[in-house]
């Protein structure tokens, strides 16, 4: 039910600006007012409803940035829609996701657009907005751009990899970033040589090296390097901002630093997967490895290190995951004897905000870090802050009451999202999502689920905040 006026009273605010023990006001779906903790201004507040956040963090919802619901992918679709996805999202602290919209091959950008809002329309239970993704550069599509960028849907993906899928060669990446560089669009890359990559697929099935692991083997982390080498001098040369999305390898963190270094608007994303899992699950027996095949691949232990360095000196500055979930039976089983038909994708939009608060408690970032990379940067990053992403008067209302000393177990058994096993099965973490708003309606209510499909609406994006 929609509570007109709510306060959260006695918790730590932590921003990605700052931290403070203060109350929040939520009026009409909004912030309306922030103020310390005991202060006579808070004190003075009235409200139908006062959540109270003693001992517990006071974090803005989670924005993730990269999902894929319900989408086509070797054959099948992932297994969470827009509903059982985004449910899924706001039990573990998420409030908004940029998902893609894909455009087919000969069809226009609009009609990918428009089946889309057809897909998630009136399903979502937190807020949405829409990438898209190019998988036919020419005349057409490149016009169809300008008039996206006008409506709100102001990033593009293009793809080095999967030829004869969403492959573009380096001319059509090109046209497209002289486009953005004219229309303020962000364009968003996935950097791996496919050309190169389809070789070694050949080569490695052709020699009967057919099992989940030679998936990440014939990925090559220097293939993810050239590529992301070869996407940053394109933009250079069009005048362009970048965004790579899913890095995985210290070689490609090493081209972004470089880059970043030179003064270059070019921006990084990894994920959770890369960061706690590695090449040890793509090698777990009886095809289980399975479970972990997404692209780019999972790396050695060894790149873990230079993506947590990557995050702490801002050369990386987004945790988005990836979502794409394929049950392992059924759907991941397609590749058995055949590794290249293993439907690339891995389920995590509940556990990112959970993941990242375990590094805050490793020590691998701050807490305001945390909030920066999984909350506020990604709003900056597609143009929805501060609606998105922050605390301050005028944000919408998505707030996460957090409890940093829970203990939780990551299993199959408990998670919400509709896969059939968890690519952290058993892991332990400490801190957890106890209630979210979405726009101050209550969407999680001390770990009970109160959300509906429909609350969600679709936002409009504004052009990234990130450029000068």
């Amino acid at each position: 039910m929609t509570h007109t006026r709510t306060v959260v009273r006695g918790g730590l605010v932590i921003t990605a600006a700052d931290e403070t023990h203060a109350d929040l006001l939520i009026e009409d779906g909004r912030i309306a007012a922030v103020a310390a903790t005991g202060s006579t201004v808070a004190e003075g507040w009235s409200a139908e409803r006062t959540i109270d956040a003693t001992g517990k963090y006071v974090i803005p919802g989670g924005v993730d940035a990269h999902t894929h619901m319900d989408f086509p992918f070797g054959g099948t679709f992932s297994s969470d829609d827009f509903e059982s996805g985004t449910r899924a999202a706001a039990w573990g602290g998420t409030t908004t996701i940029v998902d893609f919209a894909v455009q087919t091959k000969g069809h226009a950008l609009r009609e990918g657009l428009d089946r889309w809002h057809a897909k998630a329309d009136s399903k979502c239970a937190i807020d949405y907005a829409f990438h898209m993704i190019l998988s036919d550069v020419n005349q057409g599509t490149l016009k169809e751009m300008d008039m996206l960028v006008e409506e709100g849907i102001t990033s593009f993906k293009l793809f080095m990899a999967y030829p004869g899928v969403f492959y573009s060669d380096d001319g059509q990446i090109l046209r497209a970033m002289q486009r953005t560089a004219a229309n303020g669009g962000l364009v968003m890359m996935h950097a791996e040589n496919g050309i190169a990559i389809d070789v070694l697929v050949e080569q490695a099935l052709a020699e009967g090296r057919t099992d989940p692991r030679y998936h990440g083997e014939v990925r090559k982390a220097l293939l993810e390097a050239e590529a992301t080498h070869r996407a940053i001098q394109l933009a250079r040369v069009a005048g362009s901002p970048l965004y790579v999305v899913h890095v995985s390898a210290e070689e490609a963190v090493a081209e972004l630093a470089s880059a970043r270094d030179k003064g270059l608007p070019v921006f990084g994303e990894t994920c959770p997967q890369y960061l706690f899992l590695s090449t040890d699950n793509l090698a777990e027996p009886d095809f289980g490895g399975a479970k972990y095949v997404c692209s780019t691949p999972l790396r050695p232990r060894e790149h873990q290190a230079a993506l947590w360095r990557g995050l702490r000196t801002n050369d990386l500055q987004v945790v988005s995951t990836d979502h794409c979930p394929f049950c392992f039976v059924g759907q991941k089983e397609l590749g058995r004897g055949d590794f290249s038909k293993i439907p690339n994708g891995m389920p995590g939009v509940e556990h990112r905000m959970d993941l990242l608060h375990q590094a805050v408690v490793d020590g691998h970032i701050s807490r305001r870090r945390w909030i920066e990379i999984a909350c506020a940067t990604p709003a900056r990053m597609f143009g929805l802050y501060p609606k998105k992403g922050n605390l301050q008067p005028g944000s919408d209302a998505d707030v996460v009451i957090y409890d940093p000393q829970a203990e939780q177990t990551l299993s199959v058994e408990t998670h919400h999202m509709n896969v059939d096993y968890s690519a952290y099965e058993g892991k332990q973490l400490t801190g957890q999502v106890e209630t979210v708003l979405s726009r101050g309606e209550t969407v999680i209510d001390r770990r009970t689920y109160a959300g509906r499909a429909g609350h969600g609406q679709y936002t409009p994006r504004g052009l990234c905040q990130l450029l000068d």
